[in-house]
């Protein structure tokens, strides 16, 4: 019997990629079997300063010879994209305390939206 696989989606902005985004990417390794790193399209809520293109090509430098990472683009609900990918979760992180509050706000409200 073949074992599923886990996939956990680390979706995000990335502009620009920083040494915690990879700090975070590593320790998701640890826990899935592959990690997606999901760039977000430009909106009209954010201006980033580095084009789509760009961003994904330092996550791609930054994660090279990772194992089981790939680097995409997506547009729309993080929650949507993950069912999309069939992942088992959305992997966040948390800076500060008033992040903690506000992603606990997101997680809920995706609970929501996506009870599996």
């Amino acid at each position: 019997m073949r074992k599923k696989v886990t996939r956990g989606i680390y979706a995000g902005t990335f502009d620009p990629v920083t040494f915690g985004h990879i700090d975070l990417i590593r320790r998701a390794l640890q826990v899935f079997d592959e990690v997606v790193v999901a760039v977000a399209q430009e909106n009209s809520e954010k201006s980033p300063l580095f084009s789509l293109g760009e961003r994904i090509q330092f996550l791609k430098k930054a994660t090279y010879g990772f194992r089981a990472v790939s680097v995409e683009s997506f547009e729309g609900l993080v929650v949507e994209y993950a069912r999309k990918k069939k992942a088992q979760a959305i992997i966040r992180g948390i800076r500060m305390l008033s992040d903690f509050e506000y992603e606990f706000q997101m997680a809920l409200t995706n609970r929501k939206l996506a009870s599996d």
